[in-house]
């Protein structure tokens, strides 16, 4: 039996006690992490230290970098969801539906944990967390594949983590980590369906891509996020101005910040003289079309740059006609994330918010809301991009199934 058999059996069998754990007993071990990982942020942050001079030995751009770094304010955070997870119901055991037969069986629709859940993600120690605090809530076992680039980071908060489950009465095996970041790993996990039940890729599109290729287990699709915001000719373009530059520039590593910025031709050179000047607070770099170039100091786009997820502070610019012309492009580059319109325009929000096809759109709002605890699940597990059985903000619901109870009272067929 390999190390990762192992793993997932001794998932399997925590998975046991968990499965049935009541709400107050889910809870306890929830605030026992929470506060250990206060009492011991100091340690979580020396590890970080580790994996953040690594990650600038290898050359790490600045913007991943600060996916990867833990400040006691980010640790606050953490800390915070956590406790708000607590304060969420339990979704364990609700009952979704009720009916009887002619029959006079009594039929029960319960909701019930999925099981073991895999979870392979890049360099966040923050879904480190995350992911273990909300599986746990909904009675799942969780096994933890982080990159490299977060090691030191991941196997800390892992053992924080695990050491109060213990003193919570529960199996420090509810929380695994694989500590081999080896690609050899990764593909036996995706192979684990003695064991797993579900996996959840979380990260760049490379990672998406090669989980939902090679599992023989069951994927959930969390999105790479080629995120846009479209201006329209009836924008308050001062508002505009300030929706872009908080979805691009307030934290562009993550999935939901905008990459590219449709504006209708009507207002291009009004609503570039106002937005211009304020990311280049930022030193967004801009790549344009042909038309938007003339009012900016960027370079002329490639075909490339309407699909690149950049991770970084680059603005792709297209300039469009005119409405369906920017539902057109935007459905041909989205990747079914989320996608915003700025307008008065009544008409013109209800013809795109009902067009597009995105996990969430918004109308005179940031991209950067499409999160768990903006959304108010409490912490999230990922951003699914997919229409099957969980879209969005993933929180204690999307990682649930559920299971037919029948009662009846000698009943034959």
């Amino acid at each position: 039996m390999t190390t990762l058999e192992k793993m997932g059996l001794a998932s399997k069998e925590a998975e046991k006690t968990l499965s049935i754990a009541t709400t107050g007993e889910k809870n306890r071990a929830l605030m026992e992490i929470a506060l250990a990982i206060s009492e011991r942020k100091e340690e979580w942050i020396e590890a970080n230290k580790k994996d953040i001079e690594s990650a600038k030995n290898n050359g790490m751009k600045q913007s991943m970098l600060d996916r990867l770094l833990l400040t006691e304010k980010r640790i606050e955070d953490i800390v915070k969801g956590i406790n708000e997870v607590v304060k969420l119901e339990d979704p364990i055991g609700v009952v979704l539906e009720s009916f009887s037969r002619p029959n006079g069986l009594k039929i029960e629709k319960r909701r019930v944990p999925i099981g073991v859940i895999g979870i392979i993600y890049e360099a966040r120690p923050n879904v480190t967390v995350d992911a273990a605090v909300l599986t746990l809530k909904a009675g799942n076992t969780v096994i933890l594949k982080g990159g490299k680039e977060a090691i030191n980071s991941n196997i800390t908060v892992v053992t924080i983590m695990q050491d109060a489950l213990e003193k919570a009465g529960l199996p420090r095996e509810c929380i695994q980590l694989i500590e081999d970041t080896t690609r050899e790993t990764t593909m036996e996990l995706m192979h684990l369906t003695k064991y797993v039940d579900v996996l959840i890729p979380r990260g760049g599109k490379g990672l998406i891509e090669s989980v939902c290729a090679n599992a023989t287990v069951p994927v959930i699709k969390t999105g790479d996020g080629v995120c846009h915001v479209y201006i329209d000719k009836a924008a308050d373009l001062e508002m505009g101005a300030k929706i872009l530059d908080n979805a691009k520039t307030s934290r562009p590593s993550v999935c939901n910040a905008a990459e590219c910025v449709v504006v209708h031709k009507d207002v291009v050179k009004d609503f570039l003289k106002i937005a211009v000047p304020i990311l280049k607070k930022s030193n967004v770099e801009l790549r344009c079309d042909s038309v938007s170039l003339p009012f900016t100091e960027g370079k002329l786009a490639t075909e490339e740059d309407w699909d690149t997820e950049y991770n970084d502070y680059i603005l792709a610019v297209k300039t469009v006609d005119s409405l369906q012309e920017a539902i057109d492009f935007i459905s041909a580059h989205s990747t079914m994330h989320s996608e915003a319109i700025v307008t008065e325009d009544p008409e013109a929000a209800e013809e795109f918010l009902n067009k597009i096809d995105a996990a969430a759109v918004y109308w005179n709002a940031s991209t950067r809301f499409t999160d768990g605890g903006e959304f108010g699940l409490g912490a999230e597990i990922g951003i699914s991009t997919q229409k099957m059985h969980a879209r969005g903000p993933m929180g204690l619901n999307e990682i649930t199934s559920y299971k037919y109870v029948i009662i009846g009272k000698g009943q034959v067929r």
